[in-house]
């Protein structure tokens, strides 16, 4: 019995190590590069090599220190490094943060009237 549990356990890896690079080769690349500062995990979770911890960080990461300048600063996250970042860089981009300011097509708001240095009532009048 004691040596049957190490043989099902070197099944069940090569089992699961024959699955795995299935899983993964299956994966559809985005059809184009995901914005690393605008994406949601489900969009960066779209480009290979990228599952749902890695999304949870690269986001956390934005959040904490803001927007990414260059697809580089992915190394900086544990688990990515340059041949990781190298498969997926293609499927990356950095462009501009989401900003809380209005797009620059979107209309102005209308400027308020100045207020009047003439009182509405003349002066003397009784209230």
């Amino acid at each position: 019995m004691v040596q049957r549990i190490p043989a099902l356990l070197l099944v069940v890896l090569l089992l699961l190590a024959s699955v795995s690079p299935g899983l993964l080769a299956n994966k559809k690349p985005p059809p184009a590069p995901v914005n690393l500062n605008t994406a949601t995990s489900e969009e960066l979770q779209s480009v290979p090599g990228i599952g749902p911890v890695t999304a949870d960080k690269i986001l956390q990461m934005r959040k904490s220190y803001g927007a990414f300048k260059s697809v580089d600063d992915l190394t900086a996250i544990r688990g990515i490094g340059p041949k990781r970042l190298e498969k997926m860089r293609k499927y990356l981009t950095v462009g501009k943060a989401a900003s809380q300011s209005k797009p620059a097509g979107a209309p102005k708001p209308a400027t308020p009237p100045k207020p009047s240095t003439a009182s509405a009532d003349p002066p003397g009048a009784l209230l």
